[in-house]
């Protein structure tokens, strides 16, 4: 699994930080997503799709 993250659509809500911040942090000014890890490890995978479903503004792509 890759992660792709739209920083430009980001609304900053930090639902994918909450349910999975081994994968992805938000910027201290303005709380945009951050990717911390572009091919999360298979255990986190049910967490990162996850974090993808709970995102409002569907910044957080899954390619496989």
């Amino acid at each position: 699994m890759k992660v792709v993250v739209d920083q430009s659509r980001c609304v900053g809500a930090g639902q994918c930080v909450l349910v999975a911040p081994e994968v992805f942090d938000q910027r201290e000014d303005d709380g945009i997503v951050v990717l911390l890890e572009e091919e999360p490890p298979e255990d986190l995978h049910g967490r990162v799709r996850e974090a993808a479903q709970l995102c409002p503004a569907l910044a957080i792509e899954l390619e496989s």
